[in-house]
């Protein structure tokens, strides 16, 4: 066992929270970005902001791969550490830096490439798909970078450094909340000289200057760590083996974290045969969805390093017991969560339009889907620790099951039959035998060992 394996000594309750509450401030300011930007592309019209109901999947879908690289990256420094071998965690976290910014590459000219027929084929209107252009296209230049930003998380992640991590996330974002009234909307008269702004591609502009900045902040804080950036491991690495290594996890969690986004993307689709009202609705709502799920996702990436290192130090009980208590969490808050979400919804619409179809909307699917939230929170931190553990595969099988199996085909058939709120209630299913299916996995797979 490593000395700078530090989960494997101490309280599991007391890990859970330091390792959570930096967590959840970092994945707040992620979170945060939508919220200013759905706020100050909702100046723009309706149109703006069905259009960034759109984008709003498809951005998170793809930034889901980079999650999993930050997956994959999290699961084999925190289980080499756990194991007692430095060395090797040194080697994987500087190689993962690298693989993700090159994954980023590919990624970002493929998806400039498709962008028409992608949002062509959600049902994008011929006034939306120009807003989307503008938003998408220097956003896919970008990619690269938020690739980096995943690649420093993880290696931070993996040494239990949850704090750091936070600084990177709260810096990016501050970057941005800066930035998107300057560049969205533009300034008064007396201030830069009465900039127009750029509209929706001002909301991208601002991102990528955001993720620049916390790239600097991530390697800094790297330098600070026994993981470093050094040009000399990454050369000392094989190249096959360690690519194997951090994709075997990877691989299936960037499609397990994608699936979850395309599955919106799919009901966005749907959604979008009923009205624009509806689908700005809808992807408003969404926002305030991410943000209110904040500690749930705060809490799954936080338990893949605390269950990584334990198993890898053979301490198979207080992987165990995190488990436990992060699934008491689950269940809790997402109850009380629910609660808040449907009786305060019709507030929170009028925050977003003073529109009353889309305020409609917006509350009427919170009513509904609030109420899956345990259930989305047991399945994700199931997903957390299974990665952690390195089966992957069952952490995707089991998300894919809630989309493909319950959540698409329920709102494809019931919406004949019931109208849009079907398809939320879909949703609502699919969270609630999800969480039902993650928890009975991973305890089948912990109860093992």
């Amino acid at each position: 066992m490593s000395e700078n394996a530090k989960l494997t000594r101490g309280s599991i309750r007391g890990h859970l929270v330091t390792q959570t509450l930096p967590a959840i401030v970092g994945v707040s300011a992620i979170m945060s970005i939508g919220l200013v930007d759905a706020y100050f592309i909702g100046q723009l019209g309706q149109d703006a902001l069905a259009a960034i109901s759109f984008i709003f999947p498809i951005s998170v879908a793809i930034t889901s791969l980079g999650v999993g690289m930050m997956v994959g990256i999290n699961s084999v420094i925190s289980r080499a550490l756990g194991e007692g071998d430095d060395e090797r965690a040194l080697r994987r976290g500087n190689f993962g830096i690298v693989l993700s910014v090159f994954l980023g590459l590919i990624l970002g000219v493929l998806l400039y490439a498709s962008l028409d027929p992608l949002f062509a084929l959600m049902q994008a209107s011929e006034r939306e798909l120009p807003l989307i252009r503008a938003y998408m296209q220097p956003f896919s230049f970008g990619f690269p970078l938020m690739m980096a930003i995943m690649g420093i998380n993880g290696t931070l992640r993996g040494q239990g450094e949850a704090r750091k991590t936070s600084y990177v996330s709260v810096t990016y974002a501050a970057a941005n909340w800066v930035l998107d009234p300057i560049l969205i909307t533009g300034t008064p008269d007396f201030l830069f000289g009465g900039f127009e702004g750029f509209g929706m591609a001002g909301a991208a502009y601002a991102t990528l200057i955001g993720w620049t900045f916390g790239i600097a902040m991530g390697l800094w804080l790297l330098s600070k760590t026994s993981i470093p950036l050094s040009l000399s491991k990454i050369k000392q690495c094989n190249v096959r083996e360690s690519t194997s290594e951090i994709l075997r996890v990877a691989g299936p969690a960037s499609f397990s974290n994608a699936i979850n986004p395309i599955g919106l993307s799919v009901l966005t689709a749907l959604i979008a045969s009923e009205s624009a009202a509806a689908v700005a609705g809808f992807g408003a709502a969404g926002r305030v969805q991410s943000f209110a799920t904040v500690p749930l996702l705060a809490l799954s990436g936080s338990i893949g390093a605390i269950v990584g290192q334990n198993w890898g130090a053979k301490q198979f009980g207080r992987a165990r017991e995190a488990m436990w208590l992060a699934g008491l969490f689950c269940v809790g808050y997402g109850l009380i969560t629910a609660a808040l979400l449907a009786w305060g919804g019709a507030w929170f619409a009028d925050m977003f339009s003073e529109d009353a179809q889309v305020t409609a909307q917006f509350a009427s699917y919170l009513r509904i889907a609030a109420w899956g939230y345990a259930g989305f929170g047991l399945l994700i931190v199931a997903n957390g620790a299974l990665n952690a553990l390195g089966r992957a595969r069952h952490a995707l099988m089991q998300s894919a099951v809630r989309v493909f199996v319950v959540m698409l085909p329920l709102g494809w058939l019931a919406r004949e039959y019931f109208g849009i709120g079907a398809i939320y209630g879909s949703e609502l299913a699919a969270n609630v035998i999800g969480g039902l299916i993650g928890a009975f996995v991973v305890w089948r797979t912990m109860r093992r060992s």
